[in-house]
């Protein structure tokens, strides 16, 4: 595994160097002597060694990541980014191809060449190309462990259409939730503070090892920007490749989080878990789970009451929507019966329920 300096050691080196090419002297030096030689030979050295960790993940990383461009007869083209899984699919988001009648992908040293969509999920914005052509290139690899805030990481693809370029910061979150569509949620997202621009969606966020962190989604500017999850996108991906299509467990709920006033309304101790503000007709959750049969004023806020609070879902504590969302969306599948602990007026029970799949968009 390669190593590098911390963020802090780098910009420790970067200001000494700095320093000593404007003339400034380091304190315990003197002019007339070469006592800063040895020093400013050392961070010379840091710098270099900290340039060559995101040299050499670009090196192994970039042949393997494609400019898109897509092409429509009713729509002006659109492009982004993409990288090559293995001998023949590319893995991008599914709003890169969303609308697209002509597909062309671009590698480091070819020209473009057509391809075609194999499978596309707008829930999860993920999307799998067809290329009949693969240049001597060796396909990327995800991470075989959940990814730890903190780690390192580099995006690369193609921003405003500027091919191969590179980016780097560090994961910033993990398990974040993403607005999808129909009002559903991407689960288990990554955040990260690498600069990500148009043209970098579907690209990929790797380690300094090479692996694949998570699918480029989308920046949302102040150093803010997500990425869909190695993890999620394992089990979709394959999906698309089989069968073109990938079917989301559903509970047919809406969903809130439990906040300090919903909490003070509906009596809530611990002030956690995921409250049920509604059931939806003919849902897999109608019949078994509670939702909200009133509101009350709290604070002049309105704050509904009745609901069921999901406290745990099998073995699995759910104190956020995001805990929910990552457990449905990584470990059930549609038909899956489950254990759903709740507290419901003031007493806890356990219901079982069995998972549907999400509703076509």
């Amino acid at each position: 595994m390669k190593e590098s300096l911390t963020r802090r050691a780098m910009l420790g080196a970067l200001g000494t160097a700095a320093a000593a090419t404007a003339g400034c002297q380091s304190p315990g030096t003197s002019s007339e002597s070469d006592g800063g030689t040895a020093d400013q030979s050392a961070s010379t050295d840091a710098v270099a060694q900290s340039e060559s960790v995101y040299a050499d993940v670009y090196r192994e990383v970039a042949d393997a990541v494609v400019s898109i461009r897509v092409y429509s007869e009713t729509a002006r083209g659109g492009q982004g980014s993409g990288f090559l899984i293995d001998d023949e699919h590319i893995v991008t988001n599914e709003h890169v191809v969303a609308g697209g009648d002509e597909y062309y992908v671009r590698f480091a040293d070819t020209g473009w060449r057509s391809a075609s969509v194999v499978g596309a999920d707008v829930y999860s914005d993920l999307a799998v190309l067809r290329i009949g052509a693969t240049p001597d290139v060796t396909p990327l690899s995800f991470v075989e462990r959940e990814v730890t805030v903190g780690t390192e990481v580099v995006a690369i693809g193609n921003p405003f259409g500027l091919s191969g370029s590179v980016s780097a910061g560090i994961v910033s979150g993990v398990d974040r939730t993403l607005q999808g569509a129909n009002n559903f949620s991407i689960a288990d997202a990554v955040q990260t503070d690498a600069p990500v621009n148009p043209g970098n969606s579907g690209g990929p966020l790797v380690t300094l090892d090479g692996d694949v962190v998570g699918v480029i989604n989308s920046g949302g500017g102040d150093n803010v920007a997500f990425a869909i999850s190695a993890p999620l996108t394992q089990r979709v991906v394959p999906s698309l490749i089989q069968t073109g299509d990938y079917d989301h467990p559903y509970m047919g709920v809406g969903l809130r989080s439990v906040s300090p006033r919903l909490a003070e309304a509906n009596d809530l101790d611990p002030a956690s878990g995921v409250y049920i503000d509604r059931i939806l007709d003919g849902g897999p959750a109608a019949g078994v789970l509670q939702g909200s049969d009133g509101s009350t004023v709290v604070s002049g806020t309105e704050v509904p009451v009745g609901g069921d609070v999901v406290r745990q879902m099998d073995d699995t504590p759910t104190p956020t929507r995001q805990a929910l969302g990552s457990f449905l969306a990584l470990e059930t599948s549609p038909g899956d019966t489950v254990d759903v602990a709740v507290e419901r007026d003031g007493t806890r029970e356990t219901v079982e329920l069995t998972l549907g799949t999400r509703p076509e968009p």
